[in-house]
């Protein structure tokens, strides 16, 4: 789950770590006031306004922007705010910002060139270890770096056995060419945002730019974290940070009936009980020339309420031309899912795309005898192939009518 930056920051500072101070705002006169408070408590004159999207980049497409006074800020944050926010992680249809963070300018007057550096925590699935990025290159145009200069790119391995270590973190600062109270200061930052990471069961931290002041102090100008779902119910609070804005409404409604649904760019729906067999399903169809729309697994107990559910999601995509449902009946019977499936067809009524139901394992046969007794625009298959072929046919068939 993403959280926004003023949230990741949050979390940050319970941890002791250094963050650019800020008041998050939903209109231009919210950002006025937040940037009077921020003024008394930081004694900033001038304001960072930052719209508060889900996706990097924000910088290039015109989301973070720099007020020199009050009325700049009205102005600034009332640009920004309601915009259709476009960078390289929305794609080419962007992002409505709802809200922005008014932050404390913390690049102090006549210093041309502060210290940016990047950082990191996340798990490496290769070694089954967390592991610190990190470089000296921070700021906007880090994938380049990573691009260009691989080499630049550190990493410092945690074994889980022992955990985080201290010579860890003072070799991090060492290779960041620190010194001095820096190095004190970075191996502190360090050390509190492994814990941060640890602590909250996170899936990712990531801080670009970690800067270093003038006056050595480090902090982190940005927050981008992901948190593990699978964790949430460790952390009920961080259930109340979920942004569904920032979320396709259909993965939402998704997540609402207990679905996992994720949207794709292709044409034939699919509904799986499963999620390995959702994958091999959706390499069934592009093998016989579709493209997947979507994955859906409803999960081991699927019923009519949940096939119901899942047929209403994807009939929303109108790009589907034809469905395809692969249930493999182990804790399910495909009796059940066939007359799930049958009651769905009739509750929404109007499907006007074919519909391929395979059914495999416990009470396979009779399954298939109610969906092609049914009378309705339901083909019915038992092997994989078989379904494969079905949805081969339906889109040939589809595109000679086109």
């Amino acid at each position: 789950m993403n959280i926004h930056e003023y949230q990741g920051k949050d979390i940050l500072k319970r941890y002791g770590v250094r963050v650019q101070e800020g008041i998050v705002a939903e209109t231009a006169e919210e950002a006025v006031e937040a940037a009077k408070k921020l003024t008394e408590q930081t004694g900033t004159g001038w304001h960072v306004i930052k719209a508060q999207i889900h996706a990097g980049g924000r910088g290039k497409g015109g989301g973070v922007k720099l007020a020199k006074n009050l009325d700049q800020v009205r102005e600034i944050a009332g640009q920004i705010i309601g915009m259709q926010l476009v960078t390289k992680q929305t794609g080419p249809e962007g992002r409505k910002v709802h809200k922005v963070l008014v932050a404390q300018d913390v690049y102090y007057p006549g210093e041309s060139q502060p210290q940016e550096f990047y950082m990191s925590v996340l798990l490496d699935r290769a070694s089954g270890r967390n592991v610190i990025i990190y470089t000296t290159e921070g700021g906007m145009d880090i994938e380049e770096v990573a691009e260009a200069h691989p080499d630049k790119i550190l990493k410092e391995y945690v074994d889980p056995r022992v955990g985080f270590r201290p010579f860890q973190a003072g070799k991090i600062a060492f290779n960041l060419g620190l010194s001095g109270e820096a190095y004190k200061e970075m191996v502190k930052f360090v050390t509190a945002l492994y814990k941060a990471y640890d602590d909250t069961d996170s899936a990712m931290f990531e801080i670009n730019p970690v800067l270093k002041t003038s006056d050595n102090k480090i902090l982190a100008v940005d927050a981008k974290v992901t948190l593990d779902e699978n964790a949430l119910y460790r952390h009920k609070d961080f259930a109340a940070l979920r942004d569904t804005n920032e979320e396709d409404p259909l993965e939402v409604e998704a997540s609402a009936s207990n679905l996992n649904y994720v949207k794709l760019d292709g044409n034939v729906g699919c509904m799986v009980n499963g999620a390995g067999l959702a994958m091999a399903t959706m390499d069934i169809i592009k093998l016989s020339g579709g493209e997947p729309a979507n994955f859906l697994d409803v999960g081991g107990g699927a019923n009519a309420q949940t096939v119901e559910a899942g047929f209403r999601i994807i009939l929303k995509d109108p790009n589907v031309k034809a469905i395809l449902i692969n249930i493999f009946g182990g804790i399910v019977r495909c009796d059940r899912v066939a007359n799930g499936v049958v009651e769905a067809y009739k509750n929404i009524g109007d499907i006007r795309v074919p519909i391929i139901v395979r059914l495999q394992g416990t009470n396979a046969e009779e399954g298939a005898r109610i969906i092609d007794e049914s009378g309705l625009k339901v083909y019915s298959a038992v092997l994989l192939k078989d379904a494969a072929q079905k949805v081969k046919e339906v889109l040939a068939m589809q595109e000679q009518q086109a």
